[in-house]
This record gives C-alpha cells, structure tokens and sequence, in this order.
C-alpha cells in the first residue's frame, strides 16, 4: 500500500505537482554514493558505501515538517538536530544470494553516545528514487526526521531494487523485507559505531502500508534470535495489508477501495509475485490488450509515478482478464502459497513485545478490515496486541496518507514512553 490518493487527485497530478507514491514528488534519480567504500566484507550487513547527506537543527526540522504543502507533520517531538547518512550495504535477494541494498541512517544531535534504535519501513513506492535515502520531499523524509529529532537513532531500509539497490523490487515479499531491514540495522550499527555512537540492542520497530507487514516481519526475526545483537522492544505498525487474502484483495475486487489504486495493486500483486513464483506462463493470460504488452515493463521500478497512472487504467476490470480476477479472487498454487507467507505476519508467530496496530477509519486503500484480522489473529495466539484508532486523518484527501502522519506522530510518542527493559 502506499502513496495512492483518489482519482481527481492522481489525474490532476499528472499535470501538476502532486504527492503520491505513484506520482514523484521532490524525488532524484538514485546515483552511486560519492563515498568511497568502508568495507571489502562480503558478510550481510556489512557496509559498502556511506554517505553524509544533510545536517539539520532543531529549528530546521520542525520547519521543514511544518511547511509540508500537502498537510504539515506534527512537530510536537522534535527536540534535537540531526545528521542523515546515505548507506549501501550488503545483504541478499529472495533466493539467498549476495546483493547490495541501500538506506538512510539518521542520528541526533542530542549528545549522548548510547542510542535506542526505531527501524521504520516503508510503504509501496513504484520508482526507485522515491524512498528517503535518495528522495528530497518531505513525505519521504518526514518518519527520520520525526523520530530522530526526538532522539531516536533512525533506521530506514529501502527493501530490495529501490534507491541504489539493483534490480526489480519484490513487493511484498515478507521475507526479503525482513532481510533487507535487519541487514541496515546491522550495517547502520556498523556506522553510528565509526562515529563515536552505540545503538542499543533493543529496537523499537514500526513502518507504513507495505511497511507495516515489513515491520512485523522484522519483529519476529528479532524476537526469534535473528540478530546476536538487536532484540525486540515493541512494534507498531500503520495501516498495513496484514490480510492480504482474505480482506484486501476482496475488497479490490469488489469496488471497496479507490479504483485507480485498486487497478495498480492488482497488477503490482500478479507482476510482483509472477517475479518470484510464477503464478502465470505470459502476461496476455491475466492482462488485457494493451497492458499485457506494457504493464511488466511499466512496473519495473524506473518508471516515475506519473508514467504508472499514465500507462494503467483507472478499473481492474479494465485491466485483468477473466482468468487473472479469477486468480486473485481464488488463489491457488503457487500464487497462494506466496500469500499464506504474506499474511503470516500475524497468523505465524506470537509476540512478547508490546503491540500497537494502528489504523484509520475508512481507510480508502488498506481496509481496516486488515487490521481488525491481524488484531483477531494476535489475540488468539495469546498476544495482548492493541488496535489504535487514529481517527479519520486527511492528507490530501486521502485517509490512508493521512494514517501515516497522524501514525508517526503517535507512535513516536509511545515509543518515547518505553524504557529498555
């Protein structure tokens, strides 16, 4: 899920600046790192590349969330001012295989050398420039600025194929978010070490949309072991497709959620996960004319957001033949077992930690329905995991963005209210 808004408002920003996950705003093309290697390692999470991007005061971040034009950020946390690192580091793809991914890293300026740690994952982007370790707009920055300014050492993966990294990004594919994310917490240990600073074992773990179930990912890895080092303190994810299966795809099929949005995420599922699991032999098998010609190729991650809302139609029924809205309506095969995987964030595992799901009523593009089954799902295995409603947020029109900045302003002050145990 991600930065999708209504129809009017993604029409009108093919002719104008809007923000959008399918519409760049304030994004750069990702470049190599100006920095010159720090590592030769080839272990996972070890450092390639980092790269000081920006310092900011105190004063300069309250202003820079404040002065948002889509809908200002809260700035009620912000007591430091911090430095931003650009980090490649070494990881692996879906298959196990070595590859390299990239970050931010942000450290407060608040003088103290042992540091808690937030990781926040992102939500759906369509364009590899537009994740916060290479974009320049505010929505993209605004979760590192939040958190680091009120003293958090701040932790941004951007997944596999996105900012610097190579190839196609495997959308919501649990398991390579998991090791995407806990490889930038090891490399951005690696970093903050060389600066003089330490981050503490237990991480606090939140994210967005997509991010939310990446979050959740990352949340069990910790508490499982996954890391000598990093442990599990809390997890709070925002507005997240927990049910993939069995409340968000039903809903895209019925007309629940906003119909250009729905029509993209029905062709980022089947590309997505064709990728990895081969779920249909050509595209003309689940794509009408033209799109089975254009829509692979569309989805490849260099493509802006304007060029995704240009090149796909504003319904699903404009989009998928008879057999592909019959593959997502009834998984079978492969294609359901990828998304027992998906959903397994919550049907998998049972928290020790503390748990907040948050959410916003309403919510045109991840169904509260989702939440509300993570919730049922975490109960039953003996979790006390908490629903937080957020209320109805606006951003822009949308109440799914909208989560996202009522969410960070949240969570960071509940995370602010822990200590290390």
């Amino acid at each position: 899920m991600s930065r999708l808004l209504t129809v009017s408002a993604v029409l009108a920003a093919l002719t104008a600046s809007g923000t959008t996950a399918v519409v760049a705003q304030g994004a750069v093309e990702p470049r190599a790192s100006a920095a010159a290697p720090v590592s030769a390692d080839s272990s996972r999470g070890a450092v390639v590349s980092v790269e000081h991007v920006r310092t900011l005061t105190a004063r300069e971040v309250a202003a820079e969330l404040a002065g948002d034009e889509a809908g200002a950020w809260d700035t009620g946390a912000v007591r430091y001012g911090l430095d931003t690192f650009r980090l490649v580091y070494r990881t692996v793809d879906p298959q196990g295989r070595p590859t390299t991914a990239s970050g931010l890293l942000a450290l407060p300026r608040n003088g103290e050398r042992r540091l808690r740690t937030v990781s926040f994952t992102h939500g759906t982007e369509l364009f590899k420039g537009d994740v916060a370790s290479v974009s320049t707009s505010v929505w993209d920055q605004a979760p590192a600025l939040t958190h680091a300014s009120a003293g958090f050492a701040t932790v941004l993966p951007d997944y596999l194929g996105l900012g610097l990294g190579p190839g196609p990004h495997p959308w919501m594919d649990v398991p390579s978010e998991t090791t995407a994310a806990l490889d930038m917490l090891r490399a951005s240990r690696s970093v903050a070490r060389a600066k003089g600073r330490e981050l503490r074992r237990e991480v606090l773990v939140t994210g967005f949309s997509q991010g939310a179930s990446a979050a959740l990912g990352l949340a069990r890895a910790l508490q499982e072991g996954a890391d000598a080092w990093f442990g599990l303190r809390a997890v709070a994810p925002i507005s997240g497709a927990y049910a993939f299966r069995d409340a968000e795809l039903p809903a895209l099929l019925a007309g629940q959620t906003e119909p250009k949005a729905s029509a993209i995420y029905s062709a980022l599922t089947l590309v997505a996960f064709n990728r990895l699991h081969h779920v249909y032999d050509t595209p003309a098998q689940v794509f009408r004319t033209p799109y089975d010609r254009t829509i692979e190729g569309l989805l490849d991650g260099t493509h802006t957001g304007q060029e995704v809302v240009a090149g796909t139609p504003d319904s699903i029924d404009a989009l998928l033949t008879p057999r592909g809205r019959a593959m997502l309506a009834h998984p079978t095969g492969r294609l359901a077992a990828a998304l027992r995987v998906a959903d397994g964030v919550c049907a998998d595992w049972t928290p020790r930690a503390p748990v907040r799901l948050y959410y916003a009523e309403g919510d045109e593009q991840a169904v509260t329905a989702n939440t509300a089954h993570c919730h049922g799902t975490l109960r039953a295995r003996g979790s006390h995991a908490r629903q937080i409603d957020l209320g109805t947020p606006d951003y822009e029109g949308s109440r799914h963005l909208g989560s996202q900045q009522a969410g960070t302003a949240a969570v960071v002050g509940w995370f602010g209210s822990l200590r290390d145990r």
